[in-house]
This record gives C-alpha cells, structure tokens and sequence, in this order.
C-alpha cells in the first residue's frame, strides 16, 4: 500500500470541496472494500477523506410512505430495522445474504452502491484488465470467467481493448433496483437526485467507470418510494457456499396479484451483469397476464434470450431461469 494523506471534513460541502481538489483521492465510508483494494494495490488514491461521520445514520419516513436511508447507515442497522422487513423484506433479505455479520456492522449503505468488482483479473495487478488499466485488455474473456456476466456485455470481437465482463457484487443494490429507489448525491454543483437505474453503467467504450457519478459527488441518502405491494417480496441467492460468498445468480422479486392475474411486478438480477440488471422483458410479458409457472418460465427465458455467454459461464442462464420462475411461484402461493 502506498502513502496516502488522511483527511476528516466537518460536513459533507467540506468533503466535496475537498475532493474536488484532489483528483486521484476518494471517500472513506466503512472501508470494506476501498482498503482491500488499497491493500492489493489495485486503488492508489492519495487522499483519503473520511465521510463515515458526515452523512446520516438514520431512516426516515417519507411523505409517501417510503423510506430515506442515511448513507452512513451501517448494513447491518438496515437490515434489523423494522419498516424495512416489514415494507420491503427483499431489501433486508439481500442485505443479510450479502456478507458476514461483522461486514455488515462497519459496511454503509453508501458505500455498498459503490462497491467494485470482485473478477480476479481486476483484483490481480499482474493480470490484464481493462477495468483497472483500459486498453490492456480482459483476460477474463480467454480464462477463468465462471463468476462473471452473461448479460449486458457482448463477447464479439473479445480480444477488443473494450471488453468487460466483470458483474457488480452488491446484493443490496440489486433489491433496490428492483424497488426503483433514487440515490441523493452532493457535488460541487449542489444537489440531485439519481434513479438507480442510472447510476450504474454498463462497460461500453469505458470499463473503468462503474458509475454515472462525477469524481468529487458524494451520496448522501438512498430514497424508497412507496411500494405497498412489495410486502410480498423476496431475495434468492445462489452461491458456491452457504457462508458469506458472492452470487452466482441472485433474484429480487415483488409482485401485485389480483386473483390469479398479475397486476404487477418488479424483477431484478444479480450476478449476470456488470450492472444489477433489471429483467423489464419479463415484467412486461408478466403484467396482465396469469400468474402461472409457465407464464413465469416463459417470461424468464425471454429475458435470459439475450444473454451472450462464454464456455464457462452458461450455466448461469438456466440458473437464473429456474431462479426467476421459483421466486415467482413461491410469490404466487405466498398470497395472502
């Protein structure tokens, strides 16, 4: 690990004035990830600024009946909260599927957004990848790439200087792209907000960039909108072990039922992208339609038909087919 300046701003305009001067520093939340990075020297920042204290630890109602959450509010605080199991179980589910009780304590809920990929050839500097140095190529496309997307990321011309296969790690931001919620963020032009589902981007021309944000913004809280019929919700999760691993696939559900039509429903993917992929293919085929195990399959396969997967990593397009259809079912007899 190399120097670094370590820097404690009083508020968060301070930390983003201070960042703004320092293009190769970053935000210190619970560190879980940044200092691993740092470790393997895949992350050299050179200042270091310290939000943990800067943003809030609480969870707020909103007028419409969704939540605020604080981005310093610890993963393992969110999870426990009460309006979270009870108004949206898949949030706390994935947030308790995400990491061992100790990550949890000291990971925020800002800084599980921001995670960076666990591929090996990103976390290994003495292997080619394009995330980590753009332009020297993915040796995951030609190697170990079981863990990685099928979704998201053509594998045509694969020895372009562009390509990225690498998935996104965060259980948490796969429930809450199926819940639509819109990340609060500080800048050095004030504030907005972002729907989640532009936050994250796909590798494109650029892998390096994970997300939408300028250097300098700071997330300050994740909104919830209200969402009564994501009570019955659910977050599945396939891993190669049942302790703390990161997903194969993994699934985050809610769905509105009407007798036995599907009024609506909200579906979203981990483990298959670079992003927490939204599976709007299937809702659109599911909305209005019977809520049955074949309507479910049909509607899985149809999302799944645009997947491009390498050698060793197909395997991930029946599992999240099977995924897809059991959540659902196990939905539809959940009915009250």
């Amino acid at each position: 690990m190399r120097e670094f300046r370590y820097e404690k701003a009083t508020d968060p305009a301070g930390a983003v004035a201070l960042l703004a001067g320092e293009p190769e520093g970053a935000y210190l939340g619970g560190g879980t990830n940044l200092v691993d990075l740092m470790r393997l020297g895949v992350a050299t920042p050179d200042v270091l600024v310290d939000v943990r204290q800067l943003t809030s630890t609480e969870v707020e109602d909103l007028p419409d009946g969704g939540l605020r959450i604080g981005a310093a509010v610890p993963n393992a605080d969110l999870a426990g909260e009460r309006r979270v199991r009870e108004r949206y179980p898949l949030l706390a589910q994935a947030l308790l599927a995400g990491a061992s009780g100790q990550l949890r304590n000291r990971a925020t809920t800002g800084g599980n957004l921001l995670q960076r990929t666990r591929c090996t050839y990103f976390t290994d500097t003495t292997m080619p990848c394009n995330k980590r140095e753009p332009g020297s190529g993915c040796g995951a496309v030609n190697g170990y790439h079981r863990n990685l997307a099928v979704l998201g990321a053509t594998n045509e011309g694969a020895d372009s200087s562009h390509t990225c296969i690498a998935t996104h790690p965060s259980d948490m931001a796969v429930a809450l792209r199926a819940l639509d919620a819109s990340v609060r963020v500080l800048g050095a032009d004030g504030e907005r907000s972002i729907p989640i589902a532009e936050l994250h981007r796909l590798p494109g021309d650029d892998p390096s960039r994970d997300t939408t944000l300028a250097h300098g913004e700071l997330i300050t809280a994740i909104d919830v909108p209200a969402l009564p019929w994501a009570t019955r919700s659910r977050y599945r999760k396939v891993r190669d072990r049942a302790s703390y691993a990161f997903a194969l696939v993994s699934v985050a559900a809610a769905m509105d039922l009407q007798g036995d039509v599907v009024a609506d429903v909200r579906i979203a993917l981990g483990g298959v992208a670079h992003v927490p992929w939204r599976a709007t293919v299937a809702e659109d085929l599911l909305r209005g339609g019977p809520a049955t195990e074949a309507a479910f399959v049909a509607a899985a396969e149809a999302e799944l038909a645009a997947a491009d997967p390498l050698s060793d990593n197909a395997f991930k397009i029946p599992m999240a087919t099977n995924m897809v259809t059991r959540t659902l079912v196990q939905l539809a007899e959940a009915r009250a």
